[in-house]
């Protein structure tokens, strides 16, 4: 199934399965822009906009989504916000060079068919020190889960993909620093990494 037929299937349930879920873990990556200036942010992958109510509303936001149905769930949520919607691919974003001065990719490298095109772009729409907020589900390197490893081909043709190591994807995508890496529920599975575009 393509990803987004995938995902316009999902966007009525997406909100109750991951709204309370994720609530904290998307919060706590968001606070680092609360004491920031205006800044240009695009939030890469913006879903039905569960990350809207938890951004400040001094910067300028670009929401970018394959699927309609869910920029359409996420525009109300927008409201307080100097918000622009754009249909897009994530793995290939419609921007210039250097556009942004924050990128947001919550929940969206292990959904993209292809992780790394969808981290390179987001370094390349991101400014000189500017920075990379990333909130997913990583395995380790070496980590030998084979759960997740035979549950992956079913997943990643639903929704998600369970093989992504985060390591790999930095290692290929040159000016990207790590600023902080924290692990969160599941044994860490879950991380709250902050990046920075050197």
């Amino acid at each position: 199934m393509r990803l987004e037929r995938s995902y316009a299937l999902i966007a009525p349930f997406y909100d109750g399965l991951l709204g309370a879920l994720t609530r904290d873990a998307r919060a706590r990556s968001l606070a680092a822009l609360a004491a920031a200036p205006p800044l240009e942010v695009l939030v890469n992958g913006v879903g039905t906009g569960l990350d809207l109510p938890h951004l400040p509303q001094q910067h300028r936001y670009t929401g970018l989504d394959l699927t309609p149905a869910m920029l359409a769930r996420a525009l109300p949520r927008a409201a307080a916000l100097d918000f622009a919607a754009v249909r897009g691919d994530a793995q290939r974003l419609p921007f210039a060079d250097a556009r942004f001065d924050a990128v947001v990719l919550h929940l969206i490298l292990a959904v993209v068919p292809d992780p790394l095109a969808c981290l390179r772009e987001s370094a390349r729409v991101t400014r000189r020190g500017g920075t990379l907020l990333v909130y997913d589900k990583f395995l380790r390197p070496g980590e030998r889960t084979l759960w997740k490893r035979a549950m992956n081909p079913l997943a990643r043709r639903l929704a998600t993909r369970l093989d992504v190591i985060f390591e790999e994807l930095l290692a290929a995508t040159p000016g990207l620093e790590v600023v902080s890496d924290a692990p969160l529920r599941s044994s860490g599975w879950f991380r709250l990494i902050r990046l920075r575009r050197g």
